[in-house]
């Protein structure tokens, strides 16, 4: 405080003008002072003298006091720190120097931009020195060590007039290369300990969190959980090692479900920090086992029956099973498309959290009686519903199909697809009163509905206007 206390008292013009009124008002004073006190001892009216310059005096005080207090307190003109605040420029007020209107500010945008370099002194001012010269600026960075240079990642804002290949471009000849450059948006903002705590904290809620917590953190990238088992119970031959294994665009890290889980983003490798973060995640869901929110909402039928939504898990396998044995053969068809005696076999696939997200529909005495299913399916999601026999035509299936499309608008899935047969017109029209734009593919008697969440949902997984600039 006191370096900044000298600095404002240095920056103020020194007043010598002001000096020199009070030096001459002081001389005035004593000249006044001795011609009175010579009228007041040989005068006959030096009384009256005394008074009358009193009143002067107490006149010219109260004068002085006002006008020193009107200056004091005016703002200071050109001088930033005298009263604690900047001085507007022209452009600032609204009007430019010549009195004309200022100009708007130029538009910006984010873009997330990853590039490599030597890891030699000067390589990142370089590119900094290029980003400066059109006109970007760096709001955070991110260093990733590499044995044979550094990964930088930006978060920049840029002019909107500013051509991601012009950018990359220019960072090529900065000495950058395998540069990536993508739009980012206001979620970008957030510094990564802060992104990361957040992901932590989605999977440690809710383990079919993780798949989605993992693409976030590593951005655009296709997500395979392979199990150890098949369908049919013999072992795939899937497996990794405990601590993982990283190969340039892929890394394997073990599943705490049994078998391997698979992230694959073409073109830009992976770096140990990120093989690091992911590892942790997969290691703090493995640490805190199975588990789902249990919420549950209580809804009332138009006939007047009361049911319950909720998250199920493979620990309602038992009642899944039950529910099929009170299916017919054409609900258990239409909802697995082949034998209806394997349909037992796909319940500890379908109810796992690490493939998806699971909503179970139970009456008041517990009974389960309708299973609607979200799967993640690499970059794809798909909905799949069945509702027991004489739950059917209820309105169950809509509200469940209904519940899951929020659920991928939350995740940030771009569409949603559904496979059934041409003759279920009742998953047809729960598809329709989505009101979603629908695409529809036929093959061998075989309906695939795919509804497209919109292209603002969209954003929170691809987003458009990406540069890419890799090396093969």
């Amino acid at each position: 405080m006191t370096d900044v206390t000298s600095a404002k008292s240095a920056r103020r013009p020194h007043h010598w003008r002001h000096d020199l009124i009070e030096l001459a008002a002081l001389f005035t004073a004593v000249v006044v002072a001795d011609t009175i006190a010579k009228t007041v001892v040989k005068g006959a009216e030096g009384p009256y003298m005394l008074v009358f310059s009193a009143i002067a005096l107490i006149a010219t005080a109260a004068f002085h006091t006002w006008w020193a207090r009107r200056h004091s307190h005016a703002p200071p003109t050109g001088d930033p720190g005298g009263s604690g605040t900047h001085p507007l420029p022209p452009s600032a007020s609204g009007t430019a120097p010549d009195g004309e209107p200022a100009a708007a500010p130029a538009e910006t945008v984010l873009w997330r931009m990853r590039t490599t370099v030597r890891d030699t002194p000067g390589s990142l001012a370089a590119l900094c020195t290029t980003l400066a010269r059109e006109g970007v600026d760096i709001l955070t960075l991110q260093t990733h060590p590499l044995a044979d240079g550094t990964v930088d990642e930006f978060l920049l804002r840029a002019p909107a007039a500013l051509q991601a290949n012009r950018l990359g471009r220019e960072i090529a000849a900065a000495g950058g290369s395998g540069t990536w450059i993508e739009r980012a948006d206001a979620h970008d903002l957030v510094d990564t300990p802060t992104r990361l705590l957040g992901l932590a904290t989605r999977t440690a809620l809710d383990a079919a969190e993780l798949p989605l917590a993992l693409r976030q953190l590593l951005g655009r990238c296709t997500i395979h959980s392979l199990p150890a088992v098949s369908l049919t119970g013999r072992p795939t031959g899937e497996t990794a090692p405990v601590e993982g294994v990283l190969e340039d665009t892929v890394m394997r890290l073990r599943d705490p479900n049994g078998g391997v889980i698979t992230i694959e983003r073409p073109y830009l490798p992976f770096t140990p920090s990120e093989f690091a973060r992911a590892r942790a995640l997969v290691e703090l869901d493995a640490r805190l086992g199975p588990r789902i929110p249990r919420s549950q909402d209580v809804l009332t039928l138009p006939e007047g029956n009361e049911i319950t939504v909720r998250r199920a898990d493979q620990r309602d396998v038992a009642a899944a099973r039950a529910m099929h044995d009170r299916c017919s053969t054409r609900t258990l068809g239409l909802r697995y498309h082949g034998p209806v005696g394997d349909a037992d076999r796909y319940l500890n696939h379908l109810l796992s959290p690490r493939y998806g997200r699971t909503l179970a529909v139970q009456t008041t005495s517990g009974r389960l009686v309708a299973l609607g299913h979200l799967l993640w399916d690499g970059d794809e999601t798909e909905v799949a519903l069945m509702v027991e026999d004489d739950w059917q035509r209820r309105g169950i299936g809509s509200e469940l199909l209904g519940r899951l499309v929020a659920m991928a608008v939350e995740a940030g899935c771009e569409s949603v697809y559904a496979v059934t047969q041409s003759s279920n017109t009742g998953m047809v029209a729960a598809m329709r009163a989505l009101n979603l734009p629908l695409d529809y593919q036929i093959e061998e008697g075989t309906l695939v509905i795919t509804a497209r969440l919109g292209a603002a949902r969209a954003q929170n997984r691809r987003r458009p206007g990406t540069y890419q600039q890799a090396e093969r």
